[in-house]
C-alpha cells in the first residue's frame, strides 16, 4: 500500500481553472487569502482537524521524515484565530497515522481510523478541550483510511474510504451512548478521498475517487430522516442538455481536498485533479449552486486540512507533489480582492 500512496502524492502538474456557471462566468471571483502563523510541528500531509468553541485542533499526518519509522505523526496542536497563535496540546495516544478522520460533536473532538504505514486502523479517540485529555471510545466498525466525517445534530458521522476495497457505508456515533450505529449507506458510488462539510445540521459528501475516476456526484444526509438526497452533478451542462440546465461545474471534482463551512456555504479548495489544484469553490445549498472564489494564494497542494471559524475559512499543510508544507492560510470568502 505504501507504493500507492507514493504515486498519489508525487503528482507534479498544476491544473488550470475550469469555467463556472454560465450566469457567473463574467463576474469577478470574490475572496481574499491571507497567510497566517506557521504550523509549529513538522510539515506534513494527510493530517486531521476539528474545531471546538472557536479554536481549531490539528494533528497526525505523514512525512517521510516523520516522528516514527513509517513517517507517521501523533502530535497535536490548537490554533486560536483571535491571536493567530498555535499551542501544543496533549499528543494523540493511539498509533501515529495519516489519512484518518476527525469531527466535533457535543463539545468534544473525535479522531480515528487511518493508516500507520502498514495497517488499516479502526480505533477511535475523544478529545476533551477542558481537561486536555484523550479517552479511547468504541472502535469504528471497520478499519479503513481515506474516509470522510462530519458532525451534525450533536452526533458524528463517518463513512466511505478504503478497507482493501472502496466503500460507501456510513455510521453514526452517539456521544450519549458511546456506540456506533449503521445508518443509510452513502447514495453515490463507493469511494475514497472524498470531501464533506456540514450546513445547518445537514451533512454534505462529494468528490473523491471512484474506480480511479474523480466522482462527479454530490449528496446530502439528513440525520433526522436518515436519508441521502442527490444534488446537481458536478459536470458540464449546456442549454441543449436534456435536463434544460445551463452550468459548468466540471472543474469541481477532485480528490483529497480541503473542505470547510463558513456561514450558510460549504467550501472545497485545492486537492488533486490531473495535478495539484489551486482553485476554491463555494456551495450554496439554497439553490444547489457552486461559485468560484479567488485562486488560493499559496502553493497548490493535496491532502491539506481545512476548517471554518466564524466568517472565515482556513486551509493549510498538505503536499505539493514533492514537498510537504507547514503553512496556514485564511480565506475571507466575501471580501473583494484589491
Amino acid at each position: 500500500m505504501k507504493k500507492i500512496f507514493s504515486v498519489a502524492l508525487l503528482v507534479l502538474a498544476t491544473l488550470g481553472l475550469g469555467s463556472c456557471k454560465k450566469s457567473e462566468s463574467t463576474a469577478a471571483a470574490t475572496g481574499v487569502w491571507t497567510q497566517l502563523a506557521y504550523f509549529p510541528g513538522l510539515a506534513r500531509s494527510g493530517a486531521v482537524t476539528f474545531t471546538l468553541n472557536g479554536v481549531a485542533y490539528a494533528g497526525l499526518g505523514y512525512n517521510s521524515v516523520g516522528a516514527d519509522s513509517l513517517g507517521a505523526y501523533k502530535d497535536f496542536y490548537s490554533y486560536t484565530p483571535a491571536n493567530n497563535s498555535w499551542s501544543k496540546v496533549a499528543p494523540f495516544p493511539g498509533k501515529a497515522r495519516y489519512m484518518a478522520v476527525a469531527f466535533a460533536a457535543n463539545g468534544m473532538g473525535y479522531v480515528g481510523t487511518g493508516y500507520d504505514g502498514k495497517t488499516y486502523l479502526a480505533d477511535f479517540w475523544q478529545y476533551n478541550p477542558t481537561t486536555n485529555a484523550w479517552t479511547r471510545i468504541a472502535d469504528f466498525p471497520s478499519a479503513r483510511y481515506g474516509a470522510v466525517a462530519f458532525g451534525a445534530a450533536k452526533k458524528g458521522y463517518v463513512g466511505t474510504g478504503y478497507t482493501g476495497n472502496p466503500q460507501n457505508d456510513f455510521y453514526q456515533y452517539d456521544p450519549s451512548t458511546g456506540a456506533w450505529t449503521s445508518v443509510a449507506s452513502f447514495g453515490g458510488a463507493k469511494r475514497l478521498g472524498a470531501s464533506a462539510f456540514t450546513i445547518s445540521d445537514i451533512g454534505y459528501v462529494m468528490l473523491g475517487s471512484s474506480n480511479g475516476i474523480n466522482a462527479t456526484d454530490m449528496y446530502s444526509y439528513d440525520p433526522g430522516k436518515n436519508v441521502w438526497t442527490k444534488h446537481r452533478d458536478l459536470i458540464l451542462h449546456t442549454a441543449s442538455s436534456t435536463d434544460n440546465l445551463d452550468y459548468d461545474y466540471s472543474a469541481v471534482p477532485r480528490t483529497n481536498a480541503a473542505s470547510f463551512t463558513v456561514g450558510t456555504k460549504g467550501y472545497v479548495a485545492l486537492g488533486t485533479k490531473s495535478g495539484v489544484a489551486t482553485d476554491c469553490w463555494a456551495y450554496t445549498p439554497a439553490d444547489d449552486t457552486w461559485a468560484l472564489r479567488t485562486t488560493f494564494a499559496g502553493a497548490g497542494r493535496s491532502y491539506p486540512i481545512g476548517f471554518g471559524i466564524g466568517d472565515l475559512g482556513y486551509v493549510g499543510l498538505g503536499v505539493t507533489g514533492t514537498q510537504r508544507l507547514d503553512d496556514l492560510w485564511q480565506l475571507a470568502p466575501d471580501a473583494i480582492p484589491q
